[in-house]
């Protein structure tokens, strides 16, 4: 510990920590203007300046550390007439353009002005205009404004990763700008905006929305990823104008894209505002009454004459965990049925089940934040940066502050490649012969391993890491070098995604990764962790609150388990199911969807509440209009177990309502026992049958568990045979989520159509350049689409995002696996 004095305090302060740090903790207050807590310090502004008793000049105290000893002064009248001097000379070059500015009212440098009484002007200066940067999408740059804090650049390369936007030039000439003054080209998550303390940077969709003090603030919690980012819903007229968040949230403020950029969906013009009957061959708008009671009439002639397992519903990772639970009870309890699931089945579901029969827990092993504090990590199978921006964003943390060692598995090469360690870019379809030449490794490398596992050891023996290496498609010494990196470590996190989760034979690999895990320690409980990742907000609340065949509230094993997606699909072509209830869910856009579109049309009755108009629609018999996120309260669960409550800020479009109204209008019709509407009414209920969630202050909330001891999987044999020429990958990309954000004119305005990625010897082979059409198809289905050529795959790979239902790419692929052979030729 390092000693010293401040304003006459006596602080005791770690070695290594600021002035500034260190004043903190004795409540005295150093002006800042480019200081940020989250990003290593500038001392560009220098109005933190502080006296050292000795020392001839001011030394800033947001960088300069402590010494022993040292006497510091941090308001006298000396560095006040500098600071306000500081402010004046800021002033000079600095455009009183207030009233026009989308900063005002809460400008950093505006407040800095007041505090440091900065009224008048005695420096003058002839001002050189530059020109304003129009032309980049979602942000707006003007150069004038801006007093080079360099805190946008900061975030820009520590937190998000990204290195868009630098200091360039010299001089007078110094800006912020893209280093080869071309168009900003990032991930246009607009931190750097939150960062910025002037106008200099701006949100472009909120440009000119009206001033600041004009919203109300409305405190949630974003509803695209699992991460769960706390933000804030900036509201007016009836309408969120922006969202933010602040730097004091378990997100440290930061958001990706979807979750600052993705709230235009709210005012789609596919937006269902009616409820709706089929009426012949078309929908005809019709009263609520109307609606509830042709679904619960046409429920209740089905049951009767067929039987409760002729019903089946299919639930959503969008909606809230109160809707989620009432909808289950509606089947389990109203209906009669446990023809129950979602999209989770396609790889999240069974790989969740997987890590709670092994290891005792549901979402996460640990909350994400242990992430930051790591030793070594792997991620394995995910492209963080579309499926988990926030996770990526602690990755980053943990590698470039912290020194974590950072192993990459993927087929493709994604952002994390830069910060990794080793990136062992294998084979598609290859991940077990990966994991077990990592496990390999560990043992080569003298990794210190668990008791228990001397048998997996004594297998291992028999396989040789070289074959290993190559079947997979990386190199022996990568190997090695991965498993150096990750043994021995005390702190160890094992991050996995949809391509191992979706991949072909995946129970036998997540099995594989789950001894991996043991053998690192990542399964001890003992910091680090198992994190699986999903793209969807709410996927580990919708399991706990029992939807799915097999599990009731709180995961708990189900008496008798009803059919789950793929058996349902089955059962509307047998004729068995007759009545299809879609919560939230386009289930013609999933994998397999020509055949999901053929057996909908078989249906005697299909109900589809949603917020848009999807695929599903024209098959339906009657539609339900429902309440997004942002229009409701309630509550979701994040992929590390972190139940948060979201409040509703606005209200939803023309007639439409909450879920949890809807199902418990329709309940009271089919089962004639009045249910709750409001989310809080729930709670107690919610905790009485789903173990391991509380009822505490007005909420429910999640229990941590204590992981079980996990018993080693005997080695499944791996099996290599001929790659295809060709196979496509259908997966998320940072730019939008789901199929949400491709209603939102901010989202598309970055990405507005699908594309097909396919590696530059392919591209050659087939005589096609970026931009070219291409064909691709399968035994499933068709598609054709631009050609973007990227050496971040690799020969044989091609690649197509999920999101957009024009492209549909799902359509190619065969039940739960993304990954699919085709053949490809020039469009």
């Amino acid at each position: 510990m390092v000693s010293l004095t401040i304003d006459g305090k006596s602080v005791q302060v770690e070695a290594g920590s600021t002035i500034l740090d260190a004043a903190a903790t004795v409540g005295i207050k150093i002006p800042t203007l480019c200081w940020l807590q989250k990003v290593s310090p500038t001392g560009a502004c220098r109005i933190c300046a502080v006296e050292i008793e000795g020392v001839d000049r001011t030394m800033t105290a947001c960088n300069t550390p402590v010494k022993e000893g040292i006497v510091v002064s941090t308001d006298t009248e000396k560095l006040r007439t500098l600071r306000r001097k500081i402010m004046e000379l800021m002033l000079v070059n600095h455009p009183l353009d207030c009233p026009v500015c989308d900063a005002g009212g809460e400008c950093g440098l505006q407040d800095a002005c007041y505090e440091q009484g900065a009224a008048r002007q005695e420096f003058s200066a002839l001002l050189e205009r530059r020109p304003i940067r129009y032309d980049w999408r979602l942000l707006e740059s003007d150069p004038n404004r801006c007093i080079l804090c360099e805190k946008c650049v900061k975030v820009d390369h520590e937190i998000v990763g990204c290195d868009a936007i630098h200091v360039v030039n010299k001089g007078e000439a110094t800006i912020i700008d893209t280093i080869d003054g071309k168009p900003l080209d990032c991930e246009f998550c607009g931190n750097c905006i939150e960062a910025c303390p002037t106008g200099t940077l701006i949100s472009a969709p909120f440009k000119f929305k009206g001033r600041v003090w004009d919203f109300s603030k409305v405190a949630s919690v974003c509803a695209f990823c699992g991460v769960g980012c706390q933000i804030d819903y900036h509201v007016r007229n009836g309408r969120v104008g922006r969202v933010t968040s602040d730097d004091s949230t378990f997100n440290n403020g930061n958001l990706c894209i979807n979750g600052r950029f993705g709230y235009s969906y709210l005012a789609s013009a596919d937006r269902l505002a009616r409820p709706q009957l089929r009426q012949g061959d078309s929908l005809a708008t019709v009263s609520w009454d109307a609606a509830l009671d042709a679904a619960a009439g046409k429920l209740k002639a089905i049951v009767a004459q067929h039987g409760a397992q002729a019903v089946a519903g299919i639930g959503s990772p969008r909606v809230t965990n109160e809707e989620s639970f009432l909808f289950q009870k509606f089947l389990r309890e109203a209906v009669g049925t446990g023809n129950i699931d979602s999209e989770a089945r396609l790889g999240y579901a069974p790989a969740q089940a997987q890590l709670l029969r092994r290891f005792g827990f549901s979402g996460a092993s640990a909350c994400i934040d242990t992430i930051d504090n790591a030793q070594a990590i792997l991620v394995f199978g995910c492209d963080l940066n579309a499926e988990s921006t926030g996770v990526e964003y602690r990755v980053i943390k943990a590698a470039t502050k912290h020194d974590a060692k950072l192993v990459l598995a993927n087929m493709r090469e994604v952002k994390l490649r830069k910060f990794s360690n080793q990136h062992l870019k294998h084979l598609p379809g290859r991940e077990l012969f990966l994991i077990q030449g990592l496990m390999k490794a560990l043992v080569e490398v003298g990794a210190p391993l668990p008791a228990g596992s001397e048998a997996l050891q004594a297998e291992l023996a028999k396989l040789s890491l070289a074959e290993l290496a190559t079947a997979s498609g990386v190199t022996e010494e990568q190997l090695r070098v991965a498993g150096k990196l990750l043994a021995g470590k005390e702190r160890v996190a094992i991050i996995f995604g949809a391509d191992l989760m979706r991949a072909a034979d995946s129970a036998a690999k997540i099995t594989a990764l789950a001894d991996l895990a043991v053998l690192t320690g990542a399964a001890s409980g003992n910091g680090g962790g198992i994190f699986p990742i999903d793209a969807k907000n709410n996927t580990v609340g919708l399991l706990d609150m029992g939807v799915a065949p097999d599990l009731l509230p709180g995961q708990q094993p189900a008496s008798v388990a009803g059919k789950d997606l793929w058996g349902i699909v089955e059962g509307i072509e047998q004729g068995s199911i007759k009545a299809l209830y879609l919560l939230g869910s386009d289930l013609a856009t999933l994998p397999e969807n020509a055949r999901i579109r053929k057996a909908l049309a078989k249906l005697e009755l299909l109900i589809v509440q949603d917020i848009f108009e999807g695929e599903s629609l024209p098959f339906a018999h009657v539609v339900l209009p429902a309440a997004a996120p942002a229009e409701k309260s309630g509550s979701f669960t994040s992929t590390d177990n972190r139940v948060q409550v979201l409040l509703k800020a606005v209200t939803p479009p023309g007639e439409a309502k909450s879920d949890l109204e809807i199902l418990a209008a329709l309940y009271q019709r089919v089962a004639g026992a009045p249910q709750p509407v409001r989310a809080e009414d729930l709670v107690e209920e919610i905790a009485s049958a789903a173990k391991g969630y509380l009822a505490q202050g007005g909420q429910v909330v999640k229990q941590p568990v204590a992981l079980r001891p996990a018993v080693i999987a005997p080695l499944s044999k791996a099996s290599a045979g001929d790659l295809p020429k060709y196979q496509l990958l259908v997966g998320p990309i940072g730019y939008h989520n789901g199929t949400s954000t491709t209603r939102s004119e901010n989202n598309l305005m970055v990405s507005p159509a699908g594309y097909l990625e396919l590696h530059p010897t392919d591209a050659a082979s087939l005589g096609v350049t970026d931009g070219a059409v291409v064909k691709v198809s399968s035994a499933h289905g068709v598609l054709a689409a631009r050609a973007k050529v990227s050496a971040k795959l690799q020969p044989g790979l091609l690649f197509a995002p999920v999101h957009f239902r024009e492209l549909n790419a799902n359509a190619l692929l065969k039940g739960n696996c993304n990954l699919v052979e085709v053949k490809v030729e020039r469009g």
